[in-house]
């Protein structure tokens, strides 16, 4: 059996926005006592992570990592269509990924202690972000 609802997300621009309690709803309006759920996009200059949810300078942290990896106007690019961030956005997203599952068991998520599910925009102006989540049980 699976249960799928989508929702909107509406970013400021670059950063984390913590999405933990809206799958979490989603997954308990499932009522799979154990199963598996899986969050994504629909995006691809923009990612889902699961990461530390105690202490925001970790999440700082990861832009820096990120600026590292893909920098915002880099000569070598040839896609900019949409600015200099466009291509060290997609690249972001391919790093940190589109996707995540988490297992669900006594009809909640399994998550660690300092763990919260993220929907991390790599564009530098605010977009709406399409999130799917599907509980399979």
């Amino acid at each position: 059996m699976a249960y799928q609802q989508s929702f909107d997300v509406h970013s400021r621009g670059r950063g984390t926005i913590e999405i933990t309690d809206e799958v979490a709803r989603i997954v308990g309006a499932a009522g799979f006592a154990v199963g598996l759920v899986n969050v994504f996009v629909q995006h691809t200059s923009c990612s889902v992570v699961l990461t530390e949810n105690a202490d925001p300078s970790v999440r700082r942290d990861l832009e820096t990592l990120a600026a590292r990896w893909a920098p915002d106007g880099d000569a070598a690019y040839r896609h900019d269509d949409e600015g200099d961030d466009d291509m060290a956005a997609h690249g972001r997203n391919i790093l940190a990924g589109a996707s995540l599952s988490v297992p669900v068991g006594n009809g909640e998520m399994r998550l660690g202690t300092w763990q919260g599910i993220y929907l991390w925009e790599h564009r530098t102006i605010p977009h709406r972000r399409r999130i799917v989540v599907t509980v399979i049980g």
